[in-house]
Order: structure tokens, then sequence, then C-alpha cells
């Protein structure tokens, strides 16, 4: 049985982008929040850079879970695969293989921003595991997780070290937010990119070919199509700066020459500098102390930790404490 249910229309998403640009582009410095990069061209994209040499998180990740998806689905026994920010599903279907082997699998739950990605995968995935309820969930992970489906327990997957992409404060009122939804003993898996040297992390985000580049001047091509501006994305450098203090990469697309640019939808007119840049992603590296001290503080007791063999990435499964009201 295949469901899909619908939480952010159209205009929600056009209303959204709205308050985020008019907050953003008149803040200092300029920003936009990454995950405006993901309509359909942006999802293709950011596929095409998932399969790059120098983007190892994918390649890193995937061989863990290669690895592990047996003993994740022996300890969780999780009736219920709930995936944040599924995309293509891809590398899920290796939890997918391991919760279907061990026998409790029953139910798994995507939920993605973009629903012509999620339709795809939602169709895909029941067409390879007949037998499984896909109940697929269009919605933002940073407000609708109250309204995620499934039988416990439930295993919430949080993949790709997309939770680097948050600042630290709201980084934690996210776990925080995953672990209200959660029951004591459900558990969270949790991917994060580790800090390693700048030269690779660089390369991961400014890749050869000139992909991410394309990927980053995306957001401002969903600026002009939902808000009628009028940004040339060709005036702008694609950048990726390593930032040692707070240990976290930043892209930033950077204006080539002084520029006005008119934004009708969001009712305001920008100006930018040559040289002066927007900040489109952070994408914070992380160290086994520091995941375990964060989970801890949002309610989490980690139970594994894991690493490819070169110590690139990191997953970990974390089981929901029962709180200290209960």
């Amino acid at each position: 049985m295949t469901e899909l249910d619908v939480h952010r229309e159209e205009r929600e998403l056009t209303e959204a982008l709205r308050t985020d640009v008019r907050s953003g582009l008149s803040a200092e410095p300029k920003s936009l929040p990454s995950k405006w990069f993901y309509d359909a061209r942006g999802s293709r994209l950011f596929e095409d850079i998932t399969a790059l040499p120098e983007y190892y998180p994918t390649r890193a990740e995937r061989e863990i879970l290669a690895r592990e998806a047996a003993e994740i689905a022996r300890i969780t026994g999780a009736r219920t695969l709930v995936e944040l920010g599924s995309g293509s599903s891809e590398k899920t279907r290796l939890l997918l293989d391991g919760g279907r082997d061990h026998g409790a699998l029953r139910h798994f739950v995507p939920l993605d921003v973009s629903e012509s990605a999620l339709s795809e995968a939602v169709e895909a995935i029941r067409a390879d595991y007949p037998g499984l309820e896909v109940h697929g969930v269009v919605g933002d992970f940073t407000e609708h997780l109250d309204l995620l489906p499934g039988q416990a327990p439930r295993l919430v997957a949080f993949l790709g070290g997309t939770i680097g992409n948050f600042l630290p404060a709201d980084r934690m009122k996210f776990l925080r937010s995953v672990r209200e939804v959660l029951d004591a003993g459900e558990w969270l898996l949790l991917g994060t990119d580790l800090v390693k040297d700048p030269a690779t992390l660089v390369a991961a985000y400014d890749d050869a070919a000139g992909v991410t580049a394309e990927f980053n001047r995306n957001v401002l091509r969903v600026v002009n199509t939902r808000l009628g501006a009028d940004f040339d994305p060709d005036r702008f450098d694609h950048e990726a700066y390593w930032d040692a203090g707070a240990e976290w990469i930043e892209m930033r697309l950077r204006a080539k020459e002084d520029m006005t640019v008119r934004i009708p939808g969001a009712g305001m007119e920008i100006s930018l500098t040559e040289g002066e840049y927007i900040r489109t992603e952070i994408s914070a590296k992380f160290r086994a102390a520091g995941v375990a001290a964060e989970l801890a503080e949002a309610g989490f007791a980690v139970e594994r930790w894991w690493t490819d063999e070169a110590k690139r990435f990191g997953l970990t499964l974390a089981e929901a404490r029962p709180s200290s009201a209960g």
C-alpha cells in the first residue's frame, strides 16, 4: 500500500520563500537558506554531486550502511523506518534491506519537501518492496515531524550530513524536536560528516566539473521563478570557504560586479557591490565527542558509533531516553 500526504502546498512554499528572502537578503551579510536549492532541477544536480569523485560523503556513508544495516535492524527491531529529507531514498534501501531481512520492518515513511522527487521515490520503493507499507509525507522536517505516521518502535534516519546545515542553536532545537515526537526506546540514526583536512573538505564543495557551482546558483533561479526576481546567476562566482574556527564549510555566491536586483514577489529591491557575497549554506563538520554531547543534551543516548574505513564520515545510532518528567 502506498500513500502520499501533502503538508506543504505550492502557495505555502512561495510564502515561506518570501519570508526567508525578506529576512536573509536584508541582513548583513546576506544569506539564503540552503533548503531553497531543491526544486526539481536542484534535486537532479545534487544527485549528480553525490557521484562526483570529490564528493566523498555519500560513498562513505553508503559504506557504513552496507556494513551495519543488519546490525541496525537487530538492535532497533524497528517496525517503521522514517527518513527525513529522503530525496531519492537510494541509500535508505540498505536500511530497508536490513529491516526486511530481520523480519520486523512493516512501514516506510519518507519525508521530503519536493513532491515530485518524493512521488518518484515512493513509487520505486513500492515496486521493489512488495508488502511494505509506504507512506510518503511532503513537508518540511523542521515543521511537520509531529504529523509522521508509523508503528512503534520507529527508527528515524537523518542521513547525508544534512544536520550540518543547521546553525548550532537551530541544530539543538531540531534534535530536541525529533526527541519530542519519539517515545522512550525509539531510535535516531544520524549521519555526520567529520572534521578532516581543509583541502579535502573544500574540494567536496567546489568540484572541478563545476556541478556544485551550478547547484549553488540554482537558489537564485528558484527565487527568480517563485518571486519574479531578476537575478542573473552568471554574475555570481561560486565559493566554498572553510571556517576553521566554526569548523564548517560556507557556500557563497559572490557578486562579480555592482548590481541591483528586483524581487517583486517579496516587495523589495537589493543592491550588491562587487565582491559582496550571499551565504547559501553552512555545512558543519563534527567530532565523535561533540556528536555524543549534543545528542545527550537533546535527550538521546548513543548506542553505537560507526565510521567508514577512512574515518571520513560518522553514523550514530541513538536511543530516545525516558524524559525527566516521566
